[in-house]
């Protein structure tokens, strides 16, 4: 999902309460011996601390553009899987033709062609953040599509594969031609390759190492920057140092939480509000087909009596 409205600080701060509570437990210490230990007193150049924040901004900076870089290419899939969905819609209503007796025939092909593709998109939205596929299935597949899923570990990809023998099927009964047939192969192949790229930033980790140097990093300036201002502030230098490294670890969090798009927070892709305005689109698309069938056939006959009068 993907919050619109303000996140409450109370989300914010909770997600780095623990490590607040253990800065300023440790602000707090070294304020104490500073005052009642004088003879233990450390103090430390403020440009030491200074110079390794800047360090610290490069790293974080950086990886909040790459894990920003993971979050929009997923959003950017996503918008992606959208067109295709319509366009696929769009190509069965327009394409898929027969005679008469075949009419029925092809109105149930496109309606369980179209259902499934909803359910595609549902099912690939619960896949990716390791939920149940058929959570928000329901009433979109046939028992018979539902059994042959059930062979598949990677049940989107089943989907795509009762797409294509559907597909073979309409051109082995003449509802489709060669370039119809074609065109409508491509869609697929490029859902098909959306869905390869959303399980590629799935599985791809971020690297451990580079975490682990910029926590080290991190906590190395928290632990160094009480001795460099607490000759200039004293007590009051506990609530700066819990301000700084708010700042910091707040920033970390949210690369963390942008790396992966696919997780389920407040901070993911909305795949599954993307996957409702989908279902909503193709519907009116595919219960819209033979009203707008006969519009264009209304408007091309008052076309035909104006040319007639003039």
């Amino acid at each position: 999902m993907l919050l619109k409205e303000n996140i409450p600080v109370k989300y914010v701060v909770g997600k780095i309460k623990n490590e607040l509570l253990l800065v300023a437990g440790y602000a707090v210490t070294i304020a104490l011996f500073h005052k009642f230990l004088p003879e233990y007193r450390i103090s430390i150049p403020i440009a030491v601390p200074a110079i390794l924040a800047t360090i610290i901004s490069l790293l974080l900076a950086f990886r909040s553009n790459q894990a920003y870089d993971r979050w929009w290419e997923a959003r950017s899939i996503w918008g992606a899987i959208v067109n295709d969905s319509r366009s696929l819609t769009r190509e069965l209503t327009t394409f898929l033709n027969g005679d008469n007796a075949a009419c029925e025939e092809i109105e149930g092909f496109k309606k369980r062609f179209v259902h499934r593709q909803i359910a595609w998109c549902y099912s690939l939205s619960q896949s990716l953040r390791k939920q149940d596929p058929y959570a928000k299935t329901s009433g979109l597949l046939v028992d018979e599509e539902v059994k042959f899923t059930h062979r598949f570990t990677n049940v989107p990809n089943s989907l795509l594969k009762l797409h294509g023998l559907d597909l073979k099927l309409a051109y082995k009964n003449g509802w489709l031609n060669d370039y119809q047939q074609v065109q409508i192969d491509g869609t697929l192949t490029r859902l098909c390759d959306a869905m390869g790229k959303c399980e590629r930033i799935k599985n791809t980790v971020f690297p451990v190492t580079y975490s682990l140097y910029i926590h080290f990093c991190l906590y190395l300036f928290i632990i160094m920057l009480p001795f460099g201002l607490i000759e200039f502030f004293g007590m009051f230098e506990v609530p700066l140092i819990i301000a700084i490294a708010a700042a910091f670890l707040l920033v970390e969090k949210m690369a963390i939480h942008l790396q992966d798009p696919f997780e389920n927070k407040p901070t993911d892709t909305p795949t599954t509000a993307i996957s409702q305005t989908i279902e909503r689109d193709l519907k009116q698309m595919l219960n819209d087909t033979h009203e707008g069938e006969r519009a264009a056939a209304h408007t091309a006959a008052n076309k035909a009596d104006v040319y007639y009068i003039l």
